[in-house]
């Protein structure tokens, strides 16, 4: 397939996107919402959740070692269920998870850039400045690999140490209290609350999935993926410990998901004053930006993917160029809608169920249908996949009770991609049937 270019990523370059999507997404947009659902334990909620996403990880480490794809998840659906139904549904799900996440991201952007002017969560503009962000967002992945991969090394250094300096100063300011990590006393609020929050604090490590849709452009796939998703995790994982570490050493649960929005520049003024702020704010900004970029540039590889396959339709519309210059536009158009529209809290949510469906999907088909094609160990597999029934079903319950609209938009929606895509499926079956 010409469009993709073979080695146009390094493993460096690779570990910068991979770590883009997953801290512009986790910290800034989903810290107040974990420390709502999970009270004074929150931080270890990250910690939980990172282990879930290891537990996720090994399935599709499995199968990048096996089969390297620029089409990531979707030509590893099509390894375990074929060209049908479950791996187009499947797919999709994964693919509107990723366009949720950079609408999540751009009104992330909105809100922290706002810190500046102390002008709150406006509504109007949060998502006129998330608009702009992803428009931005488009024209750098208009340019290709080699920018996408030398931008996202410089902002992935730049976010990740400024996201240590900010734990490193918040936690020396408290006086390194042990507590602040690990509280003592019962937890504030129930079972399925703590369980609910671990959803979004999976779909705060999620990026890891977008290092496979680059499979086929990575520098030796066939190590350099796997080594990519672990050390990305590893990364992430370290900086979301510290910096969850950091705001609850400086605020309490009660600011924190006041302030959830925007918690770490709300947690920084105590500490810095108007500087500190500055400082926040800047590197949220960072992350957010490479968040997005890093977030279409994977996902519109996927989409194209789908299209070569015939899984989904496709139309130019007039466009001139290639089916991934049009998938830019579609991925972009669809993540302005949402962000227009959704606020954070929900666009996180919806993200969340998408992509735990999804990846109960991937773990059921690597234990049912490519148990004699790659070599894995079951148990570790089936531990995914229960943890991923458990946090979804958690979710779902906290969700109904609180949000009961949300749950109706996400099976509404879930069964309109599924029957509409199996529409087309038959549609385009029979049209081939005719033409023979």
């Amino acid at each position: 397939m010409e469009k993709y270019k073979k080695n146009s990523l390094s493993l460096i370059g690779a570990i910068s996107m991979g770590t883009n999507v997953m801290i512009g997404a986790g910290i800034f947009a989903l810290l107040g919402q974990v420390a709502e659902l999970s009270g004074k334990y929150f931080p270890l909620a990250f910690v939980v959740g990172g282990i879930i996403s290891g537990f996720s990880a090994y399935s599709y480490i499995k199968m990048s070692n096996a089969f390297p794809s620029a089409g990531g998840i979707a030509m590893y659906l099509e390894k375990a269920y074929g060209k049908g139904i479950i791996t187009a549904f499947a797919a999709l799900l994964m693919t509107f998870s990723m366009v949720i996440n950079e609408s999540l991201v751009a009104r992330t952007f909105g809100t922290y850039t706002l810190q500046l002017f102390d002008a709150g969560d406006n509504k109007l503009l949060v998502p006129a400045l998330g608009v702009g962000l992803l428009i931005v967002a488009f024209l750098i992945n208009i340019l290709g690999n080699k920018v996408i991969g030398k931008s996202s090394f410089i902002m992935a250094v730049l976010k990740t140490g400024g996201l240590l300096i900010f734990a490193g100063g918040a936690i020396y300011a408290s006086g390194f209290v042990a507590t602040d990590l690990v509280p003592a006393g019962p937890p504030q609020n129930g079972v399925m609350e703590y369980m609910g929050a671990l959803a979004l604090s999976i779909l705060a490590y999620k990026g890891f999935t977008t290092i496979t849709n680059s499979g086929g452009e990575i520098v030796n796939p066939h190590k350099n993926v796997s080594r990519t998703i672990i050390i990305s995790l590893s990364i992430c994982a370290v900086v979301y410990l510290l910096v969850s570490w950091g705001v609850t050493s400086n605020l309490s649960i009660a600011e924190i998901v006041e302030a959830k929005n925007y918690s770490l520049a709300q947690a920084s003024k105590p500490l810095f004053g108007k500087f500190g702020l500055w400082f926040t704010v800047a590197i949220a900004i960072i992350a957010t930006v490479s968040g997005v970029i890093a977030s279409i540039f994977a996902v519109s590889r996927m989409t194209t993917m789908l299209t070569d396959m015939k899984l989904i339709p496709h139309s130019h519309f007039g466009m001139k160029g290639s089916v991934q210059k049009h998938m830019l536009v579609y991925v972009v158009v669809i993540a302005i809608t949402l962000t227009i529209f959704f606020d954070l809290t929900r666009i996180a949510s919806l993200g969340a169920i998408y992509y735990l469906v999804m990846d109960i999907i991937v773990h059921w088909g690597v234990l049912k249908n490519l148990k004699n094609k790659i070599d894995f160990k079951p148990g570790i597999v089936i531990s995914a996949l229960v943890l991923d029934v458990v946090v979804l079903f958690a979710f779902v319950w906290i969700k109904i009770e609180k949000d009961p609209l949300l749950i109706g938009i996400a099976v509404a929606s879930i069964l309109v991609i599924f029957f509409s895509e199996n529409w087309f499926l038959k549609h385009q079956s029979s049209e081939t049937e005719m033409a023979n």
